[in-house]
């Protein structure tokens, strides 16, 4: 299949007009539009090293690079995050949350979802589906969980967020990119944050990208390679 069919049949699916204002989505450079594309490799991110692969592949990577790539290398961001199934309805999914509203009624960034549980099945969930997890305002057990707030990424670095969620009612925020600032907000507004790190939290939206990639039918393969070591 030729690049330029590829690319135009995500851009009608994940139009980039639904990227956030600089969001940098799409290409970074000209390729060859008319090349054939035998196989596609999808990243959360790109590194030099990983630029190898330059004939008959295309990589689409979430986050932008931060270099210009030989292999034509095609981005998609805040749009997959934004649209309806992508990236916040896979975090979802994994959670095992049903999606009931849009965090964020102006951008559309993250999702409502109902939990209808007690917070030990909430979190036993989590552990089960993700390591490295920090939570602020930790609650007991027998807690009920009715509404969760859940943001694929950095959500938890941007304090609007935790007051957003604070004055919605939620009973938990769950996202990547906790800070200091955003705790000390949490346990001021009497909030319970889950972060599950950026990377972690964006990787059910990878392989939702590859399955709805699926009716190209071409070989994808999903490279999840983690950005920080783990300490053994």
């Amino acid at each position: 299949m030729k690049l330029k069919e590829i690319i135009n049949f995500i851009d009608e699916r994940i139009p980039k007009s639904l990227a956030l204002k600089n969001d940098e989505v799409g290409f970074r450079k000209n390729y060859d539009l008319n090349q054939e594309i035998t196989s596609i490799k999808v990243y959360m991110d790109l590194l030099p090293e990983d630029d190898s692969d330059t004939q008959n592949t295309l990589i689409i990577t979430h986050h932008p690079p931060l270099f210009s790539p030989n292999t034509p290398t095609y981005t998609i961001h805040s749009n997959w995050d934004i649209i309806d199934g992508g990236a916040n309805e896979a975090l979802a999914d994994a959670l095992d949350l049903e999606v009931i509203d849009y965090f964020d009624d102006n951008t559309h960034i993250g999702r409502i979802c109902k939990a209808d549980s007690e917070f030990c099945e909430v979190k036993k969930t989590i552990l089960d589906n993700f390591s490295n997890v920090r939570i602020v305002n930790d609650l007991k057990d027998d807690v009920y969980i009715q509404n969760v707030g859940i943001i694929s990424g950095f959500g938890l670095k941007n304090t609007d967020y935790i007051a957003l969620a604070k004055s919605k009612r939620l009973d938990i925020l769950i996202s990547g990119d906790l800070t200091q600032e955003s705790a000390i907000l949490a346990k001021y507004l009497g909030i319970t944050l889950i972060d599950l790190n950026h990377h972690e939290s964006e990787v059910p939206g990878l392989y939702a990208l590859k399955n709805f990639l699926k009716e190209l039918d071409i070989d994808i393969e999903v490279i999840d390679k983690k950005p920080i070591d783990e300490l053994k």
